[in-house]
């Protein structure tokens, strides 16, 4: 790597740091491409050589984020013997972004932002930018028996999440974690198994 791409990528992680710390302060949409740039120690054009818009800038740091959760799971986890498991393992890496209060926040602001723009919206449903139902399916599938379709078991495990997270962010306090966690396993073991589904 050159001296000019090693300056490159320093200036965007310096960014990226400054958005997030200030997404975390005043939200995504209260925080402006200026204020990232100003506490970042940059210009704006500095800004536009890495991102067209402060919303392509949140999906590459949902990107990054997603990534750094993938890999701590796929390190922790062996191969799952069962559905319980499986589930532990799914709820595991989920309960690791539930954790980190601030990025949960302004992970649901900036959905709900994305849903009122097409662009927005559509790159935010690829897989990079998403949890992912389809390996939530490949780690429960091997342990369905009932004929009941595992994506829609890696489906269910998101919806929870994602209302989980808004219910969270409401701080209503009626649920937590574990709940949460109990009833994922009991859907999961409700659909999944033919012992529970008949």
């Amino acid at each position: 790597m050159s001296k000019q791409q090693e300056k490159s990528q320093q200036t965007r992680h310096e960014l990226e740091a400054a958005a997030i710390r200030l997404f975390g302060q005043k939200g995504f949409l209260e925080t402006s491409i200026a204020e990232i740039t100003s506490s970042a120690g940059y210009s704006k054009g500095s800004f536009y050589r890495h991102w067209e818009s402060k919303g392509e800038l949140f999906l590459q740091i949902i990107e990054d984020k997603l990534k750094s959760y993938r890999e701590q799971r796929d390190g922790q986890h062996p191969k799952a013997r069962d559905l319980d498991e499986a589930m532990g393992a799914i709820w595991d890496f989920l309960e690791t972004i539930i954790d980190d209060n601030d990025w949960s926040r302004i992970f649901l602001e900036f959905t709900m932002h994305a849903t009122r723009n097409k662009a927005l919206r559509q790159a935010l449903n690829q897989g990079a930018y998403r949890l992912s139902n389809e390996l939530f399916a490949s780690l429960v599938g091997e342990h369905v028996d009932s004929g009941y379709p595992p994506e829609k078991i890696g489906a269910l495990n998101t919806a929870l999440f994602e209302g989980f997270l808004i219910h969270s962010a409401l701080g209503t306090g009626v649920l937590n974690k574990t709940d949460v966690r109990r009833a994922a396993l009991l859907l999961a073991r409700s659909n999944a198994l033919k012992s529970n589904a008949e």
